[in-house]
């Protein structure tokens, strides 16, 4: 029996078997997504309507005691907080320790959690269950127990590295994301937490995965650290056909920024906790950088390739000027990288940009989806690498487009075109810090179908020791304005490709 008073009581409410860390397996839990897999697919237990139903801030009031951290008698690196199921969360999960004694479930335990208001208290039901919980590692010193990961809702998951702050999820699947049919949201319903070594530097957690479709079975081995990396392993067992699988899917918010108008009545410069989508092709090499926008309809993008190397949701900038909220601290959110630990075969990376009218709406979804069809009775399996931290996370060698500004073409300082817009992208960093500001630097431009691209030009800027692109260019009445574009240096290629989409109606001046 474990050592320390607080989970005495606990314990007392665990039920044993006697399969033991070192036998407990990946492939134990293949086994049960291969084995659910066969059978229909049955909706999880959800929570009493109260507890559905809860405000906002009733739900907030429900907070772990941070004393009753799993493993913390032992001065474990990892501890454990429950999260309560409620509110957002409407669906328990089962959660399992694995360590020298066996396997053991967490019963519930409303002991565990401290709620000030006594009538809530005593509403909250005794069964209620776990909704995920949070891993915690002591980045700011050895007494004090970070937050760096988040399992809670469907499959999603947060993670932060060191010195970064919660913003965006990631999730085991996405399911028809933006498609008219509908997004289905497989649920995470079982997790194995492996209990670690004392003084561990990295923790494996195993998770079931059910839904409607498919099913699947995972294994997060995870490194917190300055970069905060997770490297996943996962075997789905296809159910029903799927018109569109997303793997290693991410997920953002995306308001306002500085290539967007600010809504009216809004002070701040910007809000979202990403500001790009960036792909590494690992069929030409290619870096491609992607501005996220805020639309007015739906917007779905595809950039296909026969290799994928990486992708990630970045924020790239990281001033506070440029935000200036001290509460949401938009400038600390991380970035996240995703690499692949082997071929994938020919696929797209899609980015799904959902309208929204506030900030507290995850509107951006980006994933990797085979080309090759997803039918009832296939497996998959697959392995990659997800790192949580700054926006150098992707390891990026070359310039990159740090500043993207958008208005219309047809006014002093933009031109004399109407219908058309001045684009300006900065680009900045890699190759770029090593060349002199009179080098004959140009500019490959080039715009999609429907786009005229009017005139394109470098321009070097001295205040902030950057290369500025200049495009004018006008879009078909009612088409998306498309373009790409890079710098060159003696025929050599020494950025990433800015790329961007602007649907009609969402951009400044005569346009919007």
């Amino acid at each position: 029996m474990r050592s320390g008073t607080v989970w005495l009581v606990v314990l007392g409410l665990m039920s044993f078997t006697t399969v033991t860390a070192a036998e407990f397996r990946f492939e134990d839990v293949v086994e049960q997504a291969r084995e659910r897999a066969g059978s229909a697919y049955q909706a999880p237990d959800t929570i009493p309507d109260f507890m559905r139903n809860l405000s906002y801030q009733d739900y907030q009031s429900i907070r772990f005691d941070p004393e009753k951290n799993l493993w913390k008698e032992a001065s474990s690196k990892f501890q454990v907080m429950l999260v309560p199921a409620g509110k957002f969360y409407t669906r328990p999960v089962n959660i399992y320790v694995v360590d020298a004694e066996g396997v053991s479930k967490l019963e519930f335990d409303k002991s565990l959690f401290n709620m000030p208001d006594s009538e809530l208290s005593k509403r909250v039901p005794a069964d209620l269950g776990y909704a995920g919980f949070k891993l915690t590692f002591p980045f700011d010193g050895p007494d004090i127990a970070n937050q760096f990961l988040v399992f809670a809702g469907a499959s999603y998951f947060r993670g932060v590295s060191k010195d970064t702050a919660f913003g965006l999820s990631a999730r085991g699947v996405a399911v028809d994301t933006g498609l008219p049919s509908g997004e289905q949201f497989p649920d995470f319903t079982d997790f194995w937490l492996v209990r670690p070594a004392r003084n561990s530097e990295e923790m494996r957690v195993y998770a079931l995965l059910d839904g409607p479709s498919l099913t699947g079975a995972y294994q997060f081995t995870v490194y917190p650290g300055e970069e905060t990396r997770l490297d996943v392993k996962a075997r789905l067992f296809i159910r029903d056909d799927i018109e569109l699988l997303g793997l290693a899917p991410l997920t953002s918010m995306f308001f306002y920024g500085e290539n967007t108008p600010r809504p009216d009545g809004e002070w701040r410069p910007q809000v979202h906790d990403s500001d790009g989508l960036l792909i590494h092709d690992g069929e030409s090499g290619e870096w491609l950088w992607r501005p996220l926008i805020n639309p007015k309809r739906l917007a779905t993008s595809f950039h296909q390739t026969s290799r994928i190397a990486g992708f990630g949701l970045i924020q790239r900038d990281t001033e506070f000027r440029h935000f200036e909220d001290l509460e949401a601290r938009y400038e600390r959110r991380p970035s996240a990288w995703v690499s692949m630990d082997d071929d994938w075969g020919a696929g797209d990376v899609v980015l799904v940009e959902i309208p929204t009218d506030d900030e507290t709406n995850d509107n951006i979804v980006a994933f990797w989806s085979p080309d090759d069809k997803v039918t009832g009775g296939a497996e998959r399996s697959l392995e990659y690498s997800m790192t949580f931290g700054g926006p150098d996370v992707a390891r990026h060698p070359g310039g990159k487009a740090v500043n993207t500004f958008i208005g219309a073409g047809d006014r002093i300082g933009g031109g004399d075109q109407s219908g058309a817009y001045r684009v300006l992208v900065d680009f900045a960093g890699g190759q770029l810090a090593d060349i002199e500001p009179d080098a004959p630097v140009v500019s490959k431009v080039s715009g999609g179908d429907g786009v005229e691209v009017l005139e394109h030009f470098v321009e070097w800027v001295q205040p902030e020791n950057k290369w500025r692109l200049s495009i004018l260019a006008r879009p078909a009445k009612d088409s998306i304005l498309q373009l790409r574009g890079y710098l060159e240096l003696d025929d050599q290629v020494v950025t990433e490709t800015w790329t961007y989409s602007l649907p009609p109606g969402a951009g400044p001046g005569s346009q919007r």
